[in-house]
């Protein structure tokens, strides 16, 4: 089978989520099923050239928009085990160190106009390539016109035509919502912007319209599918994915143990395995030195690692950390960015509660992994979660997740059971100040007073298997329902 994925991110050359960690790993996964598969990206101002060896490949392709002709160039490099990444190189629409919005997290006004002439863009060197794929994988709304585009213009085409369309959501809050003329731009005739299709209450929305058009769509969790298919986790969203029917499912992440994973870690001076969890001590200390906590084995930790974006829930936990720190003998370690405000509270968190609360202002993939391997509890208190990979992080570290129930998180932390001393993690149903408290709580309860059972939980978590080789495998079976459904056109 030949897979073309097209993404906005992929690790390990531009990163803001969790987007980019499964676009820089299922390709790989895939390919090592024997499929052929390629990413293509934009060639974003921020992305390390001669770090990844990205390297010229086409120094023009020309790719029509609306009645435009416009121009770019197209550069290359390996990612890794046999996949091949090519970028899209448009100084004017990709030439920033951002992805999507400038530093005080205002989108960029042309954003659809770059996602737009991006998507039709690797459209276009497939078909300069002549690289007849059987599959083109649309990755979020920065990729969703894909589908419509193949549909389209592309009917007919010899290259373009054979291919069946694949659309996953990530995060369906994130839909690409713009002023209606954004349809001459992208040249999808007017006769689509119908309510059906794109048009959104006036407007354009680009994954609206790819839901609509795209041969299957999935979202990254069984869970979330649920939640997306009624009530307000949809975003309006459940009629249209609700016509789709059996074509609209979960597929559960996985993750790529290689770079996550406690005994190889890359990033760590310290391994460790349930087997032999003295590393994770180390890391513990190591990680209590870094950020300025007082070092003390006994207190257990509680990390974060997350966007400060509404989603996320950080608000309500903002409102509450303070309180969980004067009453509770515990640590808290966070690292994140996005909402400004957010950012000056947990950035400022540390002087007031010294010694038991330490907090970086940005994002560090090298303290990141260190948070995962040193903390004890994971927090992730989320309004929403698509599928979640900072969970299944730490489970692999033996940092037991205190999530809400929610998305992926549902999936995949299974809850303690006080009386037996099982399960892999802390749930709450609800998201409120008084559930953050209590759910905390409640573990630093078992923490100190049942630390058997945190020993026992912490070997199951750190035996639970979310890589990719069952994931790709349900990916693959997709794949030929799209196929199939392509032929019946």
């Amino acid at each position: 089978m030949k897979i073309a994925m097209l993404a906005s991110e992929c690790v390990p050359f531009a990163k803001t989520g969790g987007l980019a960690d499964v676009v820089g790993a299922l390709p790989k996964a895939l390919s090592a099923l024997g499929h052929e598969v390629i990413v293509i990206l934009p060639l974003y101002g921020s992305v390390e050239v001669a770090k990844h060896s990205v390297v010229p490949f086409m120094d023009k392709l020309g790719v029509w928009m609306g009645n435009t002709l416009e121009w770019c160039a197209v550069k290359t490099a390996s990612l890794g085990d046999g996949v091949t990444a090519y970028f899209i190189e448009h100084d004017r629409y990709f030439k920033r160190d951002e992805l999507y919005h400038d530093a005080w997290f205002n989108d960029f006004p042309d954003n659809p106009r770059r996602f737009a002439f991006f998507t039709r863009a690797a459209l276009q060197l497939l078909r300069d390539r002549y690289w007849i794929a059987d599959i083109v994988h649309a990755h979020d709304w920065q990729t969703a016109l894909a589908p419509a585009f193949l549909k389209v213009w592309h009917w007919n085409d010899p290259v373009l035509s054979k291919a069946a369309s694949v659309l996953t959501i990530h995060n369906i809050a994130y839909q690409g919502i713009y002023s209606a003329d954004t349809i001459d731009y992208t040249g999808l005739k007017w006769e689509n912007f119908k309510p059906e299709i794109f048009e959104d209450h006036g407007r354009m929305n680009f994954l609206k319209g790819g839901i609509y058009f795209a041969d299957m769509v999935n979202t990254v969790s069984p869970t979330y599918a649920q939640e997306t298919r009624i009530g307000p986790l949809s975003c309006g969203m459940a009629p249209f994915l609700a016509a789709k029917g059996d074509r609209y499912t979960g597929i559960l992440n996985g993750v790529d143990y290689r770079q996550w994973s406690p005994e190889n870690d890359p990033y760590l001076p310290y391994h460790y395995s349930a087997r032999e969890m003295s590393g994770k001590r180390h890391a513990k200390r190591l990680l209590q030195e870094t950020m300025g906590l007082t070092v003390d084995e006994k207190t257990p930790i509680v990390g974060v690692v997350s966007r400060f974006v509404e989603q996320k829930g950080l608000d309500v936990t903002a409102a509450v950390i303070e309180r969980i720190l004067t009453d509770m003998a515990v640590q808290f370690v966070i690292l994140g960015a996005g909402d400004k405000g957010l950012e000056h509270f947990y950035g400022t968190l540390p002087e007031r509660m010294p010694g038991k609360a330490g907090s970086y202002i940005g994002y560090s993939e090298e303290l990141s992994h260190l948070i995962e391997a040193g903390s004890d509890f994971f927090l992730m208190p989320s309004r929403w979660e698509p599928c979640g990979l900072n969970q299944i992080y730490s489970l692999r570290y033996g940092t037991l997740p205190i999530v809400r129930e929610t998305g992926g998180l549902a999936d995949t932390v299974e809850q303690y059971n006080e009386e037996e001393g099982s399960g892999t993690g802390f749930k709450f149903m609800h998201l409120s100040e008084q559930a953050i408290y209590d759910t905390v709580g409640w573990a630093l309860s078992t923490w100190y007073d049942r630390h058997e059972h945190i020993v026992r939980m912490r070997t199951a978590a750190m035996s639970k298997d979310f890589s990719w080789d069952t994931s790709a495998k349900a990916y693959l079976s997709f794949y030929e329902r799209a196929i199939n459904l392509k032929k019946g056109d």
